[in-house]
C-alpha cells in the first residue's frame, strides 16, 4: 500500500503494509534513527514521534493511520539550526544517562507544553508517563520546568 504523509514537513510516500507500525516505517524506510523501539507495546513511550501535534506511541500505531498526517520526529523538533526548548532544556539541565529513551521524553514533553504552557510537577506526573531504566526523572522533571520557562520568554 502507498501511504502519503509529512514528516518534519516534508511530503513522504512510502510502499509498505498497511499494518506495519510507523515507527518502522521512519526507522527503516525513512532512515531516521531518532526515534527508537522500546517495547513495541506502547507503554515505555521510547517512541513517541507527534501525529498532528499528539503524543502518539509510533510502535503500535499503524502506518495506515499516518495517511494525510503531519507527523514529526525528534530529527524534526527543532527549526533550522534553532534547538527546541525542550531539547535547550535538555540540555542546559544535562538529562541524558545513557539517552535511549531521551527522544521519546522530549517529544512527549513538547506535546504537554503546548497543551499546559506551565505544567505542575502534578502534570508532568499526568502526562508524562514514559520509562527511563536509568532514572533520570528528577533531571527530566527539571528539564521540563525549564523549558516551560524558555518557551514563554520565547513567545
Amino acid at each position: 500500500m502507498k501511504i502519503t504523509f509529512q514528516i518534519n514537513g516534508t511530503a513522504q510516500t512510502v510502499e509498505t503494509d498497511e499494518n506495519t507500525p510507523l515507527l518502522w516505517v521512519i526507522r527503516d524506510l525513512l532512515d531516521l534513527k531518532g526515534t527508537k523501539f522500546g517495547c513495541g507495546k506502547a507503554a515505555c513511550g521510547a517512541c513517541t514521534i507527534h501525529v498532528n501535534g499528539e503524543a502518539v506511541r509510533s510502535c503500535s500505531y499503524a502506518a495506515n493511520l499516518a495517511a494525510g498526517q503531519n507527523i514529526t520526529t525528534i530529527e524534526g523538533l527543532a527549526v533550522g539550526d534553532e534547538l527546541h526548548p525542550v531539547q535547550q532544556a535538555w540540555l542546559e539541565e544535562i538529562v541524558p544517562q545513557c539517552g535511549y529513551c531521551q527522544p521519546g521524553f522530549m517529544m512527549a514533553t513538547a506535546a504537554l507544553l503546548e497543551k499546559i504552557p506551565n505544567p505542575t510537577d502534578d502534570d508532568i506526573d499526568a502526562n508524562i508517563v514514559n520509562v527511563c531504566r536509568c532514572a533520570t526523572y528528577y533531571r527530566m522533571r527539571k528539564a521540563i520546568h525549564r523549558a516551560a520557562a524558555i518557551k514563554s520568554v520565547n513567545q
